[in-house]
């Protein structure tokens, strides 16, 4: 099997995983392609196998089969962007901290390998969110996992988001931003700006104001078949571009829209995991002493 890694740096504890995972690789006789940074490191870290290869983020994962995340959620977000319209199937390995959407524990690492390797596994498939915009202002990577953010820069006034639906008019926001997430990116920024959890194959985008200022503006939920636009006004001369991660300084002069991307991010899930026990292990999603139902 040919595998892509991708990570960020780990704490000595969990250092014995990573050994322990690439020791099991190089014997179930993997070739194994490392991210030209991670490789630095790992290189400093463990004892990092001989014939292992590196890549950067101009190369294509040709002939790829699957690819590692090996970090938190920010990691696996940023591996997306590597995989691209490839669609080669990612999985998580978590060394961070919540680990929603890398869900593999570090200290189940053989587990996840001898299911990975037998295929006792099904593929996750995830929408993504794509940026249209008269500038190339993410460097080509202008898609995202969990969602696209219009926010306020370096002011304390708020800023104002008028927003359109296929170009028809819907509402502007007084507020400190707006966020435009995908079922994915329901339980991430979007949900500590009180919008709703939707599960993963649901075909809407959420928006969500930030912090606004009318207290009869809520989220709201539209089809992910929409074209989402916004003009930008504010006492700044620019505002705030995020998309997932990965944050931009914009003209206000600069529109925007955001659309369902052409292609999607396979995540692979095995046969225990699922997205209703993950909300309750991760996010202690109706945790109540007094449930005594509570799986």
């Amino acid at each position: 099997m040919r595998i892509a890694i991708l990570g960020k740096p780990f704490t000595s504890d969990t250092a014995p995983f990573i050994q322990l995972l690439f020791d099991e690789l190089m014997h179930r006789s993997s070739e194994l392609f490392v991210v030209e940074y991670f490789k630095q490191y790992l290189s400093n870290t463990i004892n990092l196998p001989t014939g292992v290869q590196s890549f950067s983020r101009s190369d294509k994962l040709t002939g790829i089969d699957v690819v590692l995340s090996i970090g938190g959620d920010g990691t696996l977000l940023d591996t997306v962007t590597y995989v691209g319209a490839q669609e080669i199937p990612v999985l998580g390995i978590n060394t961070g901290r919540l680990g929603f959407l890398a869900t593999i524990p570090h200290d189940s690492i053989s587990t996840a390998l001898d299911a990975l390797f037998k295929g006792r596994y099904t593929l996750d498939s995830r929408a993504l969110i794509r940026v249209d915009s008269e500038l190339d202002i993410f460097g080509g990577v202008n898609f995202g996992l969990n969602e696209f953010s219009v926010l306020k820069r370096d002011s304390s006034s708020m800023i104002v988001v008028h927003t359109y639906i296929d170009g028809e008019y819907l509402n502007s926001y007084w507020a400190d931003g707006l966020v435009v997430a995908t079922p994915t990116g329901s339980t991430g920024y979007s949900l500590s700006c009180g919008g709703p959890l939707v599960l993963p194959q649901t075909n809407n985008f959420i928006i969500s104001p930030v912090c606004p200022h009318n207290l009869n503006v809520r989220p709201m939920i539209v089809s992910d078949k929409s074209i989402i636009s916004f003009e930008v006004e504010g006492r700044s001369t620019s505002f705030l571009a995020s998309l997932d991660s990965r944050s931009v300084a914009v003209d206000m002069n600069v529109q925007l829209a955001v659309r369902r991307e052409s292609f999607a991010a396979h995540l692979v899930k095995l046969h225990h995991v699922n997205f209703l026990s993950t909300l309750r292990n991760k996010l202690n999603w109706g945790l109540d002493k007094r449930n005594t139902f509570a799986k």
